[in-house]
């Protein structure tokens, strides 16, 4: 499996982690992937605070999907570099189609695990291409998901990526998660994905730059909200309070809407 995907295994860690330990989600099917497919991490790729911060992360995208599917029922919902995330099982939105869109090599190994339906199915495609939209024959409403996929895009692969989504569909919502500039610059040498040999990565400072005549910045999103930090308690809660969720994490990593018009 190539490095950018292995780096799929960091956030299946933390979704298992913090699912045994009764927090923000419940993931039985991360525990058991994990359990049977886990990669050997090491250093800050198995910290508990990266699993905590990134088990809030998948809690605040369930959150806006959940909010999201009832205002437009006949939407399907994409998911772009699923991974081996579950968040199709996990949420279970009914009477909605759901994508799950990964490399060829992530949904292979996905197929040990998930079974398609008539509402489910997963489609081998690249978000540095639009390929792969062409198998999805519906065009009206999308709620559309990258989480942790924009940090290993540049800005015209994003911009592309949306002008397809907004050329192919009438309406789209997305919501992505991006590094800043800043935090790119750190990660080449502190991040832990460096611990699965990525070293690449992109930041965005201007959610600005992705909206158009067809897209428009709606709003930013808290990543960390308080009452998923309050699950936590004493030290604990206070250290993520700190190194996650203040004024310097802000700095390093946004969470953006968009929406069509």
């Amino acid at each position: 499996m190539k490095n950018v995907n292995k780096t799929l295994y960091i956030p299946l860690y933390g979704k298992a982690f913090v699912s045994r330990k009764g927090l923000f989600i419940k993931d039985t099917k991360a525990e058991q992937i994990w359990e049977k497919e886990g990669f050997p991490l090491k250093g800050k790729s198995k910290s508990k605070w990266l699993a905590y911060y990134l088990g809030i992360r998948s809690a605040v995208f369930d959150e806006w999907i959940k909010e999201k599917a009832p205002d437009t029922s006949d939407a399907v919902i994409i998911y772009i570099g699923c991974g081996m995330d579950s968040r199709a099982e996990r949420i279970n939105i009914k009477n909605s189609k759901w994508y799950d869109i990964d490399f060829e090599d992530v949904i292979n190994e996905r197929k040990k695990y998930f079974t398609e339906d008539n509402c489910y199915r997963m489609i081998v495609g690249d978000a540095r291409s639009s390929e792969w939209i062409k198998n999805i024959p519906e065009n009206k409403n999308a709620i559309v998901i990258m989480e942790g996929v924009s940090m290993y895009l540049t800005d015209g692969e994003i911009q592309n990526l949306i002008k397809s989504l907004t050329s192919h569909f009438e309406q789209i919502s997305l919501l992505m998660d991006c590094y800043t500039v800043r935090a790119a610059k750190i990660s080449k040498y502190k991040n832990p994905i460096n611990d699965v040999g990525v070293t690449k990565v992109y930041g965005v400072d201007d959610p600005e730059i992705f909206t158009g005549e067809r897209l428009v910045f709606l709003k930013e999103h808290n990543m960390t909200p308080q009452k998923y930090i309050d699950e936590l308690s004493g030290i604990e809660k206070s250290i993520f309070s700190i190194l996650f969720a203040g004024s310097f994490s802000k700095k390093m990593y946004r969470l953006f809407e968009f929406k069509s018009v």
